[in-house]
């Protein structure tokens, strides 16, 4: 597996959207957004991408495919188009992903939870437990 391989991770990062055990960040919006979306269109994981010369986040040679938005994808049994041309051209192995990871079962879950916390002023964190304080 290269670097270069756009479907090379296999969990979430510490700070994907995806995940259950992070402060949510998204607006609710957002969460719908992306679920109509990732249907025809693919999600990058944030820690791939790179700063081009104005400051914005963009694509670089070698960003790879958020493992937590494919593994929804996954629980939901609805891979994206490009998931599923990749898996053709054996670029893509589902059984690869890590489906035991903190990964909401449904953008609808998702969503819920992004109304209940509310959209954060400052960079996501990690939510700690008592025991890992």
């Amino acid at each position: 597996m290269s670097a270069s391989d756009p479907f090379r991770l296999r969990r979430p990062c510490a700070l994907c959207p995806f995940r259950t055990d992070v402060t949510p960040y998204l607006t609710r919006a957002r969460v719908e957004s992306l679920d109509v979306a990732l249907e025809q269109q693919t999600f990058t994981c944030h820690e791939t991408l790179v700063r081009d010369g104005e400051g914005e986040l963009t694509h670089a040679k070698d960003s790879a495919h958020c493992a937590g938005a494919l593994i929804l994808l996954e629980k939901l049994e609805r891979p994206s188009q490009a998931m599923r041309i990749a898996e053709r051209f054996k670029l893509y192995d589902r059984t690869k992903l890590n489906m035991d990871a903190p990964v909401y079962p449904s953008f609808k879950a998702m969503a819920r939870a992004q109304t209940r916390e509310g959209r954060l002023a400052k960079a996501p964190r990690k939510k700690t437990t008592p025991a890992s304080r």
